[in-house]
């Protein structure tokens, strides 16, 4: 079965292969029924230097929905970023400067786009 292939078929291959569980599926499943073209966004927090392994498999799939017709949009959160983790975890997400970011968020551009289309 053909991921960009349109109808039912696609909206199953879109909810079942490569996922554990979608929270409200059946809202989701009737939303990519419906025909109408959906705006999905995507938002990471730039505060380490590249996209990880474990992206993957999301950036897979909203690709396979940019297939289908749909709209994708990255939102990178450079202020959430630069700020650390405000729960003390400050080893583990320390604070970056401004151009720590940057170069961290334009890595991160050009690693989404090599899987989602800029269209």
């Amino acid at each position: 079965m053909s991921p960009t292939k349109k109808g039912a078929s696609a909206v199953d291959y879109v909810l079942s292969r490569g996922v554990i569980e979608i929270i409200p599926k059946g809202s989701l499943a009737e939303a990519l029924q419906s025909g109408k073209k959906l705006r999905l966004k995507l938002g990471l927090d730039p505060s380490k230097p590249d996209l990880h392994i474990g992206h993957a498999v999301l950036l897979r799939k909203l690709r396979t929905l940019q297939e289908m017709g749909h709209q994708v949009v990255l939102i990178v959160g450079d202020w959430t970023a630069q700020i650390g983790d405000p729960s003390g975890q400050s080893i583990m997400r320390p604070m970056l400067t401004a151009e720590d970011v940057k170069a961290n968020a334009d890595t991160y551009m050009r690693q989404f786009f090599h899987v989602v289309d800029k269209a």
